[in-house]
């Protein structure tokens, strides 16, 4: 053991101040750990694979969330799960924070260091570590992305259809329960996982559901692959996944439809499921998210309250349910309808939803955005969105309104000066109050972004203290030093 090692406790305490406040770190916090640490790190991964320069330690500091950047001590790559978990071995002998990087792109805080600590970038463990077409299945390293993977599958007739927008790593996806476009029919990250293996936080290695394994159902003890889906970095590393793939449809087509409110799109979609549409997608933009979109993609669209809606199919299913998807939008007022089956447009479609956050931070340049998430019963969804655009409205906020209404999930993204603390005051009372909204209608204050840094007062109220008190106890029993991402969730 290297000779530092049995002063570690004591010395780090002093020097990392870890009970200090909650959120004490900015991106002009220097690099605190003392320099004998940070060289068993270098023993560890080698010296190219460690970091304390600024620049690194601010880019690893922050997401694509409104949260204020909060930077690391230090910036690890490890390149093996023995690396990985050799590194976090040390860092819980010397009690230091620990958060898991993969891409950046989440959306609440969750990788931001307000502790300091020790950043472990996951990115260059991007091995595809096995495919088996028959079982429908594949395993992944943390530094393999969606898009990546579905590469790979070219070719094979399956892919793996979450898709958040972002080409977000696969494990992050899973740390963070992420879902997106297709999960009304394929479902979120949690169905999708068959099989986590994870670093706990004192190096240890788990297999959730046992090493090698990926039946398709399992009722053997505790769903741990289940507890691990949505931890958000907070019980351990997610260092591979074993997912579930499906069958590439025989046809795809898209269609656009304008409605003459905000109502009418929603009841349509409910009305659409209600009917045993087996929709791929079904995706509601406001008029003022259509005309940022149509604007900031070139599409042309009306200026509506509009859906888009995708059906999987064999050629033959297809036109049946083009066919009643057509009278049911039809029915509803709904207007514009043209099927687009070929790739290239189907693909130009969706790269403007998918664009659907810029295009909002381009109705206010140099703002700030910030997106909601809440979720709610389908059979309430209508009155849900309603309200929440009267409140919009009333509240002189810009927020346009985009979400995967086939789950009940949708965003407002809320575009404001940051600068403005009467302003950035109204943001955060109208957040609160859509959370609250969600909740009395029997949903959650999040669908698919996570608790992370915003949501942990909303989260007390969705579970209550009894459920809030079951998740602490399993925190404490993983991680009792509390060394795993600390600050998020709870």
């Amino acid at each position: 053991m290297l000779p530092f090692l049995s002063r570690c406790n004591m010395a780090l305490r002093r020097v990392l101040g870890l009970a200090a406040a909650l959120g004490r770190r900015s991106c002009c916090s220097k690099p605190s750990l003392p320099s004998d640490f940070v060289e068993a790190l270098r023993a560890v991964v080698g010296a190219p694979n460690v970091s304390t320069a600024t620049a690194v330690r601010e880019q690893h500091g922050h997401d694509e969330s409104m949260h204020p950047c909060a930077p690391p001590d230090v910036v690890v790559w490890p390149q093996a799960v023995e690396q990985v978990q050799e590194l976090a071995a040390l860092c819980h002998r010397c009690r230091v924070p620990m958060v898991p990087f993969g891409t950046g792109t989440g959306l609440e805080g969750g990788v931001n260091a307000v502790q300091g600590g020790v950043c472990f970038d996951l990115s260059r463990m991007d091995a595809i570590a096995e495919l088996s077409l028959e079982d429908f299945s594949v395993t992944v390293e943390p530094g393999v992305t969606r898009k990546a993977l579905n590469k790979h599958l070219r070719g094979t007739g399956l892919w793996f259809p979450v898709d958040p927008g972002a080409d977000a790593s696969l494990c992050g996806m899973a740390a963070t329960g992420a879902s997106g476009t297709n999960a009304v029919r394929y479902g979120t990250m949690r169905p999708n996982v068959l099989n986590l293996r994870v670093v706990l936080p004192d190096g240890r290695l788990l297999h959730t559901a046992g090493p090698g394994r990926q039946p398709r159902k399992r009722a053997a003890g505790y769903d741990l692959t289940s507890l691990f889906v949505g931890s958000e970095g907070t019980l351990g590393f997610l260092t591979q996944a074993t997912l579930r793939l499906h069958p590439l449809p025989e046809a795809t087509a898209v269609t656009i439809a304008s409605f003459p409110s905000v109502g009418a799109a929603v009841a349509c979609t409910v009305q659409v499921l209600q009917a045993a549409v087996p929709v791929a997608r079904i995706e509601f933009l406001d008029e003022v998210m259509a005309d940022a979109c149509s604007r900031f993609s070139g599409m042309g669209l009306p200026v509506a309250a509009t859906l888009l809606l995708e059906l999987h199919g064999s050629r033959r299913s297809l036109a049946e349910q083009q066919q009643q998807t057509e009278e049911i939008v039809r029915q509803n007022g709904g207007s514009g309808l043209a099927w687009a089956e070929g790739q290239e447009e189907r693909e130009r479609l969706w790269s403007m939803r998918h664009n659907a956050w810029y295009a909002a931070l381009a109705l206010r340049p140099g703002c700030q955005g910030y997106s909601t998430d809440v979720c709610v019963p389908i059979s309430r969804l209508p009155d849900v969105v309603v309200e929440t655009k009267q409140d919009l409205q009333a509240s002189n906020i810009t927020g346009p309104m985009v979400g995967h209404v086939g789950d009940g999930n949708f965003h407002c993204i809320l575009i404001f000066n940051s600068q403005d603390p009467e302003e950035a005051q109204r943001i955060h009372a109208f957040t609160q109050r859509l959370g609250r909204r969600a909740l009395a209608a029997g949903g959650t204050c999040t669908g698919e972004h996570g608790v992370g840094l915003g949501k942990r007062a909303l989260l007390q109220e969705e579970l209550g203290p009894e459920g809030l008190d079951t998740l602490r106890s399993i925190k404490a029993a993983l991680d009792p030093h509390n060394l795993m991402n600390p600050g998020k969730v709870l």
